[in-house]
């Protein structure tokens, strides 16, 4: 029989071959399309159960279960996936789902959707921190600050060889639903750090597109999504909405089209899109 001395030396030996207790797997919803791209931008797909209806890039993400649209959410859909974690942007809603969650003590994050790159950033390191991928997150960003910065460079090139067009965005969802884009939106930040002049600037928000607000804006270029071009019909059905046709971009048929989740999403493929936006909307 082994004295007590003994066994104690033995204790270090016996514990280093037991098998090691792998942490519970976590089982993630992301609730915004620009978070999901974080995800996956992070590596972290794995991890991901559930996504909303906006998260359509990666393609793969449409392949994982669908909770609905981030602003009509269901605390029964969510909750159904047995989350440990939901990841989610000030959009999502409404406010008694996410109460609801709450009262169920699902971990829940709200991560601001602040129009800035710097927002962006600060936006991807939290996800990383809550998903465990801190070294991932440092090299995403580190080149992402280089894209950026390079885009940033064309940006002022452009403005450089030629006068910043006069843009207006021009959201469809149908061609009864045009609105167009004032400043303290994603469109109007997009414009600024493109180097181009919102058309509507002065005015705050979204704005029901009438005949008056688009000749009063007079733009050299409509800039839309490709999902409100394809709503509209193409580019001759949308330049027949009210007052587009009588502008200077409508006259010349200048309109330029871009992803909306890519354009307005304001995640990870942010700087690369910058110079594609600001060659498109100079040279339109």
């Amino acid at each position: 029989m082994l004295s007590r001395r003994q066994l104690l030396a033995l204790a270090p030996a016996a514990l280093a071959l037991r098998p090691a207790v792998a942490a519970p797997a976590q089982r993630v919803v992301s609730v915004g399309g620009s978070l999901t791209e974080v995800v996956y931008a992070l590596g972290a797909e794995g991890s991901l159960v559930g996504v909303d209806s906006t998260s359509v890039y990666p393609s793969a993400a449409r392949a994982l279960p669908d909770v609905g649209y981030m602003r009509t959410l269901s605390a029964e859909g969510l909750l159904a996936l047995a989350p440990t974690l939901i990841l989610a942007t000030e959009d999502a809603g409404p406010p008694p789902v996410l109460r609801q969650l709450e009262l169920a003590k699902v971990p829940l994050h709200i991560l601001r959707s602040e129009h800035r790159f710097e927002g962006l950033l600060a936006r991807i390191e939290r996800v990383a921190e809550l998903l465990g991928r801190a070294p991932q997150a440092k090299a995403l960003v580190e080149r992402m600050r280089t894209d950026w910065a390079a885009g940033q460079q064309r940006v002022q090139q452009l403005g450089q060889a030629g006068k910043p067009p006069r843009v207006l965005f021009v959201l469809a969802h149908s061609m009864a639903q045009l609105r167009i884009s004032g400043e303290s939106t994603a469109a109007d930040a997009m414009l600024g750090y493109a180097g181009v002049r919102n058309a509507l600037a002065g005015v705050s928000g979204y704005k029901q597109l009438t005949p008056e607000a688009a000749i009063a804006a007079a733009p050299d270029v409509i800039l839309t999504t490709n999902e409100g071009l394809q709503a509209a019909g193409g580019i001759a059905p949308l330049l027949q909405a009210p007052g587009l046709a009588l502008t200077p971009a409508g006259r010349a048929k200048r309109v330029v089209s871009f992803d909306a989740l890519e354009l307005l999403g304001f995640g990870p493929r942010l700087p690369q899109l910058l110079p594609k936006l600001a060659e498109s909307l100079y040279k339109a």
